[in-house]
């Protein structure tokens, strides 16, 4: 009976249960948060666990809301809801399709690509599978494209926005890797520690990203060769009085905008010149700008004043420190702060025009801006009331000694590193089949990848951190596209007609899911394709 009242076995227990109640439908935060008050309560009657450890909960929260790199978060939710609404996805969607439709499968090569282009400048998985789900798979089923082919194109292209920069999988990842890291060097001895931040796991991220969407288009390439009658090409469609010219218009119309987001969000990160919260504010407003300019085109001054102001203020910033809190300041810093402010007056006149024209535009009997803000705080506090229940958890679970059982456990187990490695990423596949990403990256990272980083790779070469964080949100979005528990899956079957069957579904992500799993083989084997980028831009 004894066995069963030690610390060890109250760890079990914790999961146990938490899953148990997660599975049964209660609220993640709170299922967190309240077994674990529950088990140390508990842990204290019976004389296993000492109740000051909760002292240090109240300390977490500050931390959490005092965290700048985690303000990121509800501008990228706002900034990724705002292009949703704003329909950037089925202008996209409509001239890729036209642009590629005449070859075999060319649809599916569009989805592709418009996938990579909204992961980028969205970075919200479920929205994004939802979205290419309404309006692509019923056209493809109608243009003869095998079902099974046209879902698995859009579930592994709608998960893109899990890997591809700037997501929030990885705001939030490389917040937790950077304590782990930290923890690791101090672990070793090293009190002097390096440090990884958001924009590393962004620049390490891009690359394998990159590659999968590569990946992606040479299966759908083979597939529509090798079954032209399952991917036919589209008759070309001949719209009134457009000319072939006002098509490419079109086409280059629809991408500017988005391109130019993603090219200022992202390399602005890339490029050292912004944070990502900066930069997630760059795109919030850029955001904005785009669903004012569509919601009345035809009276566009304001907004287009606005986004080139933005663009330029950006410009200046790469050339001159605009900062204004400094005791000196150059003559030539001054006129161009001087430039900025004036710019900063188009901004505030773009912005306010498209604030209240998506205000007073109803979709469905409501304003747009209402219904971006709204959706965008439930998204955010979703994520920071999961956050602060996972941070009691993994309090309550280092104060019954888990995270030493986690590293004895890690550290015996025969084959080292590799091993242990594998254990871990086999342990958030399969976590991943029940949890979502966030109880994943709040629960488990905390624990294991303190574990982890202060193991060597190669003699003398401690695992790298970017490396760990592209390997694990490459594994999680490998894990929502698995059949049959994956997120993805049950996201497109909650849009998909009626006549796409489950199996369809299953078997259409299939390849993906093999192709998923070479990426990760590959990236293992050579960790360069994510460290490379990182160490050339911020030599680290």
């Amino acid at each position: 009976m004894e066995m069963f009242l030690q610390p060890a076995a109250f760890c079990a227990y914790m999961f146990l249960v938490a899953i148990f109640l997660l599975l049964s439908g209660f609220p993640v935060a709170f299922t967190l948060a309240g077994t674990a008050a529950g088990f140390a309560f508990l842990g204290y009657f019976i004389g296993i666990f000492d109740i000051t450890f909760l002292t240090a909960f109240p300390q977490r929260i500050f931390s959490t809301m005092s965290n700048e790199v985690l303000v990121a978060v509800p501008l990228f939710v706002f900034m990724g809801v705002m292009l949703e609404r704003s329909k950037v996805a089925e202008e996209l969607l409509d001239n890729m399709g036209r642009l590629f439709g005449r070859m075999p499968g060319g649809i599916a090569y569009s989805v592709s690509i418009v996938g990579m282009l909204l992961a980028a400048s969205t970075g919200i998985v479920g929205a994004t599978v939802v979205t290419m789900g309404l309006l692509s798979l019923p056209t493809m089923i109608r243009r003869g494209y095998s079902p099974s082919f046209a879902c698995g194109s859009i579930c592994a292209s709608g998960t893109l926005g899990q890997i591809i920069p700037p997501s929030i999988v990885l705001v939030l990842l490389g917040d937790q890797l950077s304590v782990a890291f930290q923890n690791a060097q101090f672990a070793k001895g090293i009190f002097a520690p390096d440090t990884v931040s958001v924009n590393d796991l962004f620049a390490g991220a891009l690359f394998p990203g990159l590659m999968l969407v590569g990946m992606y288009l040479i299966y759908q390439i083979g597939f529509s060769l090798l079954n032209p009658s399952k991917a036919p090409p589209i008759p070309p469609e001949h719209h009134e009085d457009e000319t072939a010219r006002e098509f490419y218009l079109n086409l280059l119309g629809s991408l500017f905008a988005p391109l130019i987001l993603i090219i200022a969000v992202l390399g602005s990160i890339l490029a050292g010149l912004a944070s990502p919260t900066e930069a997630a504010a760059v795109g919030a407003i850029g955001a904005t700008l785009l669903a004012g300019y569509r919601v009345n085109p035809a009276r566009s001054l304001p907004v287009f004043i606005g986004a080139l102001s933005l663009a330029a203020v950006l410009t200046l910033s790469v050339f001159f420190d605009l900062r204004m809190q400094r005791n000196v300041i150059p003559a030539g810093e001054k006129f161009a702060i001087g430039i900025a402010l004036i710019l900063s007056l188009g901004i505030i006149w773009g912005v306010l025009t498209a604030v209240l024209r998506t205000y007073g535009h109803n979709s469905n009997g409501e304003s747009v801006l209402i219904s971006v803000m709204r959706q965008t705080m439930l998204i955010s506090s979703m994520v920071f009331v999961i956050l602060v229940g996972a941070g009691m958890f993994s309090l309550v679970f280092r104060g019954f000694g888990g995270d030493i059982l986690i590293e004895e456990f890690l550290s015996n187990l025969p084959g080292g590193t590799v091993t242990a490695m594998l254990v871990v990423m086999a342990v958030m596949f399969f976590m991943g089949f029940f949890l979502d990403f966030l109880e994943i990256i709040f629960i488990v990272v905390p624990i294991v990848a303190p574990i982890l980083l202060q193991m060597e790779v190669a003699p003398g070469v401690l695992m790298s951190p970017v490396w760990l964080g592209v390997m694990m949100a490459i594994n999680l979005q490998t894990s929502f596209l698995t059949p049959p528990f994956g997120f993805a899956l049950f996201y497109l079957r909650g849009v998909a007609p009626n006549s796409v069957r489950t199996m369809d579904i299953y078997r259409g992500v299939a390849p993906f899911v093999l192709i998923q799993i070479v990426g990760l083989v590959l990236i293992w084997f050579m960790p360069q394709i994510a460290t490379w980028l990182p160490i050339a831009v911020y030599g680290r």
